[in-house]
């Protein structure tokens, strides 16, 4: 999997590795059912303790992508505010798409993790 940093016009926050993203869009579905664009956005922000910034540029194409893949599905709806709102959910397929992409980013922090805490006399 690779990863890239998407660029972020907000000071102070940090930008979203492309590849994450998906799987953070896939793990907040999961945990707080349906959501519109900018829920989903906000909800991430949010969990992150204000720390990231995710923008509509960069967000919808990753939606799309992921409706497009089967991972999720939409339907429109009305928002909390009674407009027009493009609801996203996890399909079953987003749900095994969520576990592997869970283990393998596991696996790679525990790997990069390692040369955090390799020492020198370690690799001898």
């Amino acid at each position: 999997m690779a990863y890239f940093l998407w660029e972020t016009h907000m000071k102070d926050k940090k930008d979203v590795w492309q590849g994450t993203l998906a799987l953070m869009v896939l793990k907040t579905l999961d945990v707080m059912g349906p959501l519109h664009g900018y829920g989903i956005a906000r909800r991430i922000e949010q969990i992150s303790g204000d720390q990231l910034a995710v923008n509509q540029g960069t967000l919808y194409p990753v939606l799309l992508k992921l409706e497009q893949e089967g991972s999720i599905a939409s339907e429109w709806g009305a928002s909390e505010n009674n407009r027009r709102a493009r609801y996203y959910r996890l399909t079953r397929s987003g749900r095994k798409q969520l576990e592997a992409e869970a283990r393998s980013w596991l696996e790679t922090t525990a790997i990069i993790e390692r040369f955090f805490e390799a020492k020198a006399e370690n690799l001898r």
